[in-house]
């Protein structure tokens, strides 16, 4: 008897953890005419970073997430994992983008070489149904409860990707890491040392 690794399937949001998490900050900046960076950012709801109304703020993102998304620049580190994992498991990315945005994020998948079996925009952030359907073992975020309300719920293992809006005490199925190179060790021995993640083949 061989012992041979299950493949898993690994579940990622799309903005601030695969993408650069500072991606909005120029556009932030140049129409709303500001100087923030994204250490200025220390919650997740960027109308009261701004100072603006909701209303405001919508009216600008539907007429720029398009271009932001398709400029988006990676996260880095977050290809190299990625591809590397892909040669094992499965790769299905989740995010709150509406869905009117498919041909955009999967043209941006592409042009990126990012490899992907499913990429499923929900437009909004309760994953939980979503996460549950596609049986993930693993899911990667970069929004704080989120990240809680998934580890809580679905009871697997969720890597935080560190930024200064998602700050906070975390319960011990939310991983949180610094970088991409970080998850990708966490997760590489999480995989090796976790013995429900192996079979034996003759």
């Amino acid at each position: 008897m061989t012992k041979e690794q299950k493949q898993l399937h690994f579940g990622f949001d799309i903005d601030g953890t695969v993408t650069d998490p500072a991606t909005f900050v120029p556009y932030l900046n140049h129409h709303f005419q500001t100087n923030i960076t994204l250490e200025d950012i220390t919650t997740y709801d960027l109308t009261k970073v701004l100072g603006i109304s909701e209303a405001m703020f919508w009216e600008w993102m539907v007429a720029h997430e398009d271009t932001i998304y398709k400029e988006a620049a990676m996260a880095q580190g977050a290809y190299e994992a990625i591809k590397a994992w892909s040669h094992q498991h499965r790769m299905t990315y989740i995010s709150a983008r509406g869905n009117h945005l498919q041909p955009t994020t999967t043209k941006w998948f592409d042009h990126n070489a990012i490899p992907y079996e499913h990429i499923e925009l929900i437009g909004q952030h309760d994953k939980l149904t979503t996460i549950d359907n596609h049986c993930l073992d693993i899911y990667f975020e970069d929004k704080y409860d989120n990240a809680i309300n998934i580890s809580n719920h679905c009871q697997i293992p969720v890597i935080l990707l560190d930024t200064p809006y998602n700050r906070g005490d975390l319960p011990e199925k939310v991983i949180r890491v610094n970088n991409w190179n970080e998850a990708k060790e966490w997760v590489d021995e999480w995989v090796e040392s976790h013995p429900v993640y192996t079979t034996e083949k003759a």
